[in-house]
């Protein structure tokens, strides 16, 4: 039975789901396009989340849409292990096409952002014969128990689900705001090869090239290249966690492409689905052929209906140049959030940052400190939401709103989101300054 207000899908959600299952937000969504998104009861909201990202051609572009009614016609099934089919061929070769390294490639497709990092370590450790994994500080990687082990953030993630398997490093991640810097990031690497384990018994070093959950950190060129030499130095490979940063949301197909480093592996998920639910690891072909035939693989993995999806959302990415339409939308992102903190009117914005459209802004309560202003981010995210704009926050401290917006979103409702961000951060710091939060 469709739920006919959001109030009736509140009620049956707290008792037919586990209290684990959260939304944000007390509204039920009955249709969507681009990046507008309508409820049960006529009310519209701008979505700047984007399905958490996925959903950087919006949603239901016309040419997936399509796609996927023309594939479901045909057939929605088979299992590629038992049955092949075109789609998953076809997709593998045009992502091989715009692997991030020179070397030839190959690609595993999967069906979510965390067996696509699973099956990148799993690749490492069998090219390899190691064991030991390196990850980041403040890195999200997924929910299953080795992605778990390799996210960073306690809640609501890891909290009462471990033990967790072992042999997964945590190393410090730069962030020019509150830092490390990246010479000093680069120190704790070393000490970790010194105190903890040795390279020698490491198969992978895994990073987010712009942090996601860890609040919209991109790392810094240099250390990026650091992290390739030491890898280079040490027969470590260099995996790039590229599902949330990746299908041009920061001005590039990947993320790690704006520093010059070939990563060994890639693992993408989210938007390159156009909605979709499909992930892929794309490597060099010499290190995926490392597993032996039978090795890779699962049931839906490369599902036909999501390839035709990821296909789609490929020829958007290209005809209507997302990449370059990420820039555009990053710098007037950014030109509208900072001119917000001009003349302190909201001294509470301690950072703008990120890279093409990928933008986050960090709260803080005063600016001496930098104490992050997590209440009051909270607040905003409601009073938002109240008044027609769907953000989501990201960080430690959960301070960080960041900016998921669909890469064919317009600049008239790009205009319209930041007159509604600037009316809600002015209503909630009046309230932050009463002691109201």
């Amino acid at each position: 039975m469709m739920a006919r207000s959001s109030t009736e899908l509140q009620a049956r959600h707290e008792s037919a789901l586990p209290r684990g299952v959260v939304c944000a937000f007390p509204i039920c969504a009955e249709r969507a396009r681009g990046a507008e998104i309508w409820d049960t009861e006529g009310r519209r909201y701008i979505d700047f989340i984007g399905g958490m990202g996925a959903l950087a051609v919006g949603h239901s572009h016309p040419q997936v849409v399509d796609a996927v009614i023309t594939q479901l016609q045909r057939f929605t099934h088979t299992f590629f292990g038992s049955i092949p089919y075109d789609g998953y061929v076809r997709l593998a070769e045009r992502l091989n096409a715009i692997a991030p390294f020179p070397a030839p490639a190959k690609t595993l497709l999967v069906t979510t952002g965390a067996e696509a990092v699973e099956n990148a370590v799993k690749i490492a450790r069998f090219h390899s014969g190691r064991r030991g994994v390196v990850v980041f500080k403040g890195g999200f990687h997924g929910r299953t128990l080795l992605t778990l082990a390799m996210t960073s953030q306690l809640d609501p993630y890891k909290r009462g689900f471990g033990p967790f398997p072992p042999d997964v490093y945590h190393a410090p991640f730069p962030s020019a705001y509150r830092g490390p810097s990246a010479d000093e990031a680069l120190q704790s690497l070393r000490d970790l090869f010194e105190t903890q384990t040795e390279p020698e018994q490491i198969a992978a070093m895994v990073i987010e090239p712009v942090q996601g959950e860890g609040g919209f950190l991109p790392v810094p060129p240099e250390f990026l290249r650091a992290l390739r030499a030491l890898c280079d130095a040490h027969g470590i490979l260099l995996i790039a966690d590229e599902v949330q940063c990746g299908f041009a949301r920061t001005g590039r197909v990947f993320a790690i492409e704006h520093s010059g480093v070939d990563p060994d592996l890639v693992a993408l998920g989210k938007s390159f689905g156009g909605g979709l639910p499909i992930a892929a690891v794309i490597g060099k072909a010499e290190i995926m052929d490392a597993v032996p035939p039978g090795g890779l693989g699962g049931t839906y993995a490369g599902n036909p209906l999501a390839c035709a999806a990821a296909l789609a959302a490929l020829n958007v990415l290209e005809e209507e140049n997302l990449a370059a339409r990420s820039m555009e939308i990053g710098e007037r992102l950014t030109t509208g959030f900072r001119s917000l903190n001009l003349g302190a009117n909201y001294p509470i914005i301690g950072e703008v940052r990120g890279l093409g459209a990928m933008i986050g802004i960090e709260l803080i309560d005063d600016a001496t400190s930098q104490r992050p202003a997590t209440a009051l981010t909270a607040r905003l995210v409601e009073d938002a939401a109240m008044h027609g704009l769907l953000l989501a926050s990201a960080g430690r401290a959960h301070n960080v709103i960041r900016i998921l917006a669909p890469l064919t979103v317009s600049n008239e409702i790009i205009d319209e989101a930041l007159a509604i961000f600037d009316e809600s951060l002015a209503r909630v710091t009046t309230l932050a300054h009463a002691g109201s939060i």
